[in-house]
């Protein structure tokens, strides 16, 4: 896919199904053509340390460095800290990998220092040879909290430690109401060489609506007059990844791609689904552009084809 070399790409993504979109827009689209907006509401403290689960999942996934099994976390990990940790009784429900501990490290001792949390990622980033933008969403504390019987919880307690066993009645992000884009997205937003914005196939519940809950992203997004995709995160009645088909019927939602497009619909020209879900185009709405093509993403190739499917479809709304 020749996309025009003076026009930009913003993706706005989460963790793993997001970064592997992240990664096949890598491969065709160079570092000045392309940003990375992540999600940083399923960030928290432990143990003292700042830890950014997508954050570090993209980080990981654009590097190479990621444990390719899991789509999280390091290649060629080993444990002994949790080992010891664990001997002392201490707390082990998230799990912090030898190498992973280098990165938590080294953030926490760059942030002491006053470094936000965008300096701090560029830092990494270019640290282990990532030349595209990877952008936090915010440099201010948003974290995640999810309803449950017992009442709200943090994300991670539900996701990691408690395994998304808990019914969710509703979700917010705790600190969000007053919070401001980071000044990486606010200019990307803003470029006037933006020619579209890629929403991944990421949780929209969880890990794109943090970023559309910050002040005036959401607005911005509909103003825009560049096409604005989504890759729908389901297929054939299933996510490809996490627990986003079980927070939808929790949350009394259908577990289509239609939801999701549904969900976007003050802002989004155009939504990719799946081939297997090529009958549901037809309740689409008609202003809607709609492209089905294979979005499944098993293997490099794959995401680099889905990826020059985005942008083919952008370049025919354009």
């Amino acid at each position: 896919m020749n996309w025009p070399k003076n026009k930009r790409v913003l993706a706005l993504c989460g963790g793993v199904g997001g970064a592997k979109l992240a990664l096949g827009l890598t491969q065709v689209l160079g570092p000045d053509q392309l940003s990375i907006v992540v999600n940083t509401a399923d960030d928290f403290d432990h143990m003292g340390l700042r830890i950014c689960p997508d954050l570090d999942t993209v980080t990981y996934t654009l590097s190479g460095l990621s444990n390719q099994e899991t789509g999280w976390g390091r290649a060629n990990e080993s444990w002994r800290c949790m080992e010891a940790l664990r001997a002392l009784q201490g707390e082990t429900w998230f799990k912090l990998g030898d190498l992973d501990l280098a990165t938590h490290l080294y953030r926490r001792t760059q942030l002491d220092k006053g470094l936000s949390i965008s300096e701090v990622t560029a830092d990494l980033c270019s640290k282990v040879g990532i030349e595209h933008s990877v952008i936090p969403m915010t440099d201010e504390r948003i974290e995640t909290e999810v309803k449950t019987a017992s009442g709200w919880i943090p994300f991670q307690r539900y996701f990691v430690e408690q395994q998304c066993q808990p019914v969710i009645s509703a979700i917010r992000f705790v600190g969000s109401e007053q919070a401001k884009p980071s000044p990486g997205f606010t200019q990307e937003l803003a470029n006037h060489d933006l020619g579209c914005v890629i929403i991944c196939p990421s949780n929209p519940f969880l890990s794109i609506d943090p970023l559309l809950s910050l002040l005036g992203v959401r607005e911005q997004l509909a103003k825009l007059q560049v096409p604005v995709l989504a890759v729908s995160p389901v297929i054939g009645g299933k996510a490809v990844k996490g627990p986003t088909a079980k927070i939808m019927q929790e949350l009394s939602l259908e577990v289509t791609g239609n939801t999701v497009a549904a969900h976007y619909s003050d802002f989004l020209s155009g939504f990719i689904i799946d081939s297997t879900d090529a009958a549901e185009a037809v309740a689409l709405p008609s202003s809607l552009s709609v492209h089905t093509c294979n979005t499944l993403m098993k293997t490099l190739e794959d995401r680099v084809m889905l990826a020059n499917e985005c942008l083919q479809l952008a370049t025919r709304m354009q």
